[in-house]
């Protein structure tokens, strides 16, 4: 992925900081497009994954749609070119501020997770003389598979509503005046790598069909959320949106006139982001070496937060093999990227690549320790 012209020009670069590859972005962007359109599916962007402005503009510009979880979010979105009449607002605690900008903005759908939620909603909505579009967040009681703080579908989970709960909600629905069941959306978690739990989730997806249709419930969007994962072992490896899509419509037994969305972010922008870092230092310790770097759990919060997994490479150094814990400067141990990796032997000045940094890594920076936060570089102005 890197050409040792684009490592040279790296070494100009104060680190630390994201570097974006366009290229391999808009390549990823063409195939999703092209499976998309074969299949049938209505795209939203999840937002959160990453907020770049520039990102949002490129993914924008594919005619894909937003699904955002802040009114922040919705903003930027339609500031970065996308249609609010295809940006979805999803999240557990919207706020009544949010909910009337949303409304004035004319979005799409709200995906809504309790009565009290519809409630409000409504209530704005009496309020700003409109008629919202809603969908129903729905907990499907899936394992993802995946790290417990980023699996959503459980009973255990804050997110959607519960099964047994949706006779009474759907009743309570019926009287707000000012809202309109579209569909049903589900999200069963984050960085899913089963096509299986997908395929779990088409099943359930067919049971509710056949519940809302006895209660006369015309459902017209089917929303299947996002969730789909990348592989952080090899950055190089493309997302398998093909499989995908096919999986999801074979299962699902769309109604006539229904429409299927789905919700991807990470599958998106991970593999296009890499978090460009110099080590600082090499420190001995008592069990192992210590390369300690200029990037931080500030710049990619993932390891610290989920023990998530990233490859790591040294860019400018042929050594031999060495084992090493990969660290930031941060004052918490738990700053730590990697541990007992091999790395070719690191020294001061040596340039760190953290390969797919490019979901939740930008957009979940912090100034802990009041450490700046990392600028972006786009691989086509280097």
């Amino acid at each position: 992925m890197f050409d040792t012209n684009t490592i040279e020009k790296f070494r100009d670069i104060p680190t630390p900081f994201y570097y974006y590859d366009v290229k391999l972005l808009k390549n990823t962007l063409d195939n999703l497009k092209e499976e998309s359109v074969r299949h049938g599916f209505r795209l939203h962007y999840a937002v959160k994954a990453n907020h770049n402005e520039r990102i949002l503009r490129i993914i924008s510009s594919y005619g894909f749609g937003a699904d955002c979880v802040s009114w922040n979010e919705i903003d930027a979105a339609i500031k970065a070119g996308f249609n609010p009449a295809e940006i979805v607002f999803a999240g557990v605690g919207k706020s009544d501020l949010e909910i009337i900008n949303a409304i004035k903005a004319g979005i799409f759908c709200f995906n809504c997770e309790s009565i009290p939620e519809m409630e409000v909603i409504n209530e704005f909505a009496v309020k700003e003389k409109k008629t919202v579009r809603v969908a129903l967040r729905i907990n499907p009681l899936i394992d993802a598979h995946t790290h417990k703080y980023i699996t959503t579908g459980i009973a255990e989970s804050k997110f959607g509503i519960n099964t047994w709960d949706l006779e009474a909600v759907l009743n309570r629905l019926n009287s707000l005046d000012n809202l309109k069941l579209i569909g049903i959306h589900f999200h069963v978690g984050s960085q899913i790598t089963r096509l299986s739990v997908f395929k779990t989730l088409c099943t359930h997806i067919n049971e509710l069909q056949e519940w809302f249709s006895s209660k006369n419930a015309e459902l017209k969007v089917i929303n299947v959320g996002g969730g789909l994962g990348i592989d952080y072992d090899d950055p190089e490896k493309s997302p398998v949106f093909g499989e995908y899509f096919s999986l999801l419509r074979e299962f699902i037994d769309l109604k006539p006139g229904q429409e299927i969305h789905a919700e991807p972010g990470r599958s998106i922008v991970g593999q296009c982001g890499t978090l460009i870092s110099k080590v600082l230092y090499i420190k001995k310790g008592s069990n192992t070496n210590f390369a300690v770097i200029d990037a931080g759990m500030t710049d990619l919060i993932r390891p610290a937060l989920y023990q998530a997994h990233h490859k790591i490479e040294n860019l400018t150094s042929n050594g031999e093999p060495v084992r090493y814990d990969v660290v930031g400067p941060v004052c918490e141990s738990s700053d730590t990227f990697a541990k007992f990796i091999v790395l070719p032997e690191t020294k001061r000045g040596d340039i760190i690549a953290i390969r797919s940094a490019g979901a939740y890594g930008e957009a979940m920076a912090s100034r802990y320790n009041l450490r700046n936060l990392a600028p972006a570089v786009f691989s086509d102005e280097l």
